[in-house]
């Protein structure tokens, strides 16, 4: 199959990947020595909280960052929401960035294509993932969405690959990851007001759905390839 219309147009895909790539590592090398409060959850919480009433926009914009450079899990930052905005406006703030940064991803790789999908995911994903979103269609890829501890966010990637619209795909995002963050920043919110037992039990049940749907990467694929046909919608 061929991909490119020409040699020019291959080089310079292959040089956009490679300036986009030289980009996401200064931007992860920069956050490890200028900013290693991203990766501290707690540290992360401070440092948003003092930009005041721009908090919710420097949130948003981290949200949006982790689904594309991904230095951190997004449900931490989710349960960070919680804590800093209680349950409405953190659930509010953690999907616009999510949609953002999904979007982002998703455009990338519709427009460098498959060469820079295949340098920004790791093999592994690329193959067993290749060409799934095809396969299980709009209701499959919400049920897969809606379980934590997947890789969504690749998948944001290689959504671009496929013919969908950038809107059909934002919208499968929207409702496939929203359960998953209005429990997590429901549970933040639980620890702000002093709930810790029922903001432990909330954040432990997350967790431990994250664990099965990581450890049951392959099989959950194959159960949503098989299921997908015989969703009634």
């Amino acid at each position: 199959m061929k991909f490119f219309s020409s040699r020019e147009a291959r080089w310079r895909v292959v040089l956009a990947t490679l300036l986009l790539g030289a980009g996401f590592v200064a931007l992860y090398l920069g956050l490890q020595r200028y900013a290693p409060f991203v990766f501290d959850t707690e540290a992360l919480r401070l440092w948003i909280d003092q930009f005041g009433v721009f908090a919710p926009l420097v949130f948003v914009l981290v949200q949006a960052t982790q689904v594309v450079v991904a230095p951190i899990p997004g449900q931490i930052v989710a349960l960070v929401a919680g804590y800093l905005f209680g349950a409405v406006a953190g659930t509010v703030y953690s999907l616009v960035g999510v949609l953002i940064g999904s979007a982002i991803a998703f455009s990338l790789a519709k427009r460098y294509g498959r060469p820079f999908v295949e340098s920004a995911l790791h093999e592994d994903i690329l193959t067993r993932f290749d060409g799934f979103v095809e396969r299980v269609g709009i209701p499959g890829l919400i049920v897969f969405v809606l379980i934590p501890g997947l890789p969504d966010d690749a998948i944001c990637f290689l959504s671009g690959l496929t013919t969908w619209r950038l809107r059909t795909f934002m919208a499968v995002i929207a409702v496939g990851r929203l359960p998953a963050y209005v429990i997590t920043v429901y549970a933040g919110g639980e620890l702000a007001d002093g709930q810790f037992l029922s903001g432990a039990v909330l954040i432990g049940m997350v967790i431990s759905l994250s664990l099965l749907g990581y450890y049951n990467q392959d099989r959950v694929r194959r159960f949503v390839e098989r299921l997908e046909p015989r969703i009634p919608f």
